[in-house]
Order: C-alpha cells, then sequence, then structure tokens
C-alpha cells in the first residue's frame, strides 16, 4: 500500500486518504501547532502552497500536541487560527500523536524516511516536514528548524513536481 492509501481523518473528522484529499499531486507533509516558536513557518507553508500549488503539489498540515502541548485547541480552534493568523489555505488533518505506542499510521510510515543525515525514527518537534512524490514515495525528510523556503526544500519540491 502506498503512503497516499493510508487512511486518515481530515480536521473536520472526515475519513480521506492522501490521495483523496490531494489526488495525484506532490505534497509536503508537515506535523504542526499553534503555539511553538516555529508557528510562524505558516507563513511560509502558505507562500508554497500558492507559488507550487497551480504546479501539482500541496502542502498537508497535521496537528499534533506532543511537544510541550503546543497545540492543545480542538480541530475547530485549530482552523479558527490557521485561517485567521495565517491564512491557511491548505488541508489539515485531524491532530494525532507522530511518535510513541499511538503513533499514526502515516507517522508510523513517515518516520521510517531519513533526512539528510542519514537519520530515521522519531519525530524531533514541531514543524518536521516530509516531501511525497505523486506517486507516493518519501523523497525527502526536512528537520524542524529547517525553513520550508530553505534552498534544499524549494529544489526538493521542484525536483518532485
Amino acid at each position: 500500500m502506498s503512503i497516499r492509501d493510508i487512511p486518515v481523518r481530515t480536521l473536520a473528522d472526515q475519513p480521506t486518504t492522501l490521495a483523496e484529499l490531494t489526488g495525484d499531486k506532490a505534497l509536503l507533509v508537515v506535523n504542526v501547532a499553534s503555539k511553538c516558536g516555529l508557528t510562524p513557518q505558516y507563513s511560509s507553508l502558505v507562500e508554497l502552497q500558492q507559488t507550487y500549488g497551480p504546479r501539482g503539489f500541496s502542502v498537508v498540515g497535521v496537528p499534533c500536541n506532543q511537544f510541550m502541548g503546543q497545540e492543545p485547541g480542538t480541530a475547530e480552534e485549530i482552523a479558527e487560527f490557521c485561517s485567521s493568523t495565517y491564512g491557511v489555505d491548505f488541508p489539515l488533518l485531524e491532530k494525532v500523536d507522530v511518535n510513541g505506542d499511538e503513533r499514526s499510521a502515516l507517522y508510523q510510515e513517515l518516520t521510517q524516511t531519513t533526512d539528510a543525515e542519514g537519520e530515521a525514527g522519531d519525530i524531533q518537534w514541531n514543524f518536521e516536514k516530509f516531501l511525497v512524490s505523486r506517486t507516493g514515495e518519501v523523497v525527502g525528510r526536512f528537520r524542524p528548524r529547517t525553513e520550508p523556503k530553505d534552498p534544499a526544500v524549494i529544489s526538493a519540491i521542484e525536483a518532485a513536481l
């Protein structure tokens, strides 16, 4: 089964898959949080969506509250914050665990991918990014402090398109 076919739920609690949600687009899957020092990365994620969306790309945000409780809100509060504060127009999934015994099926697959240093495994913090090709292959992993508009991220997105 492709990563694009793993069952997920939208922030509005609707069952779906990445394939159903975004079609055959290249994806940047990011675990997000509203009360994190890295939260301003939402601005760059929105810019990536606007720049590359017309070329077959989508950001997918995955709220997670595992890092110092920095995403405590309900689905409605998360949606309102993302929309009103950052103008988020990319899909958001339900709040999930990205590490530990309750790690979501999506993140069970994603965390097997290595980063630029060859390290796989647990998510380090909010705003860790995974680039998924149109065919469902995870082709890049970028750690939280790597800005969405970092040249390495942009280059990988361009290559995936």
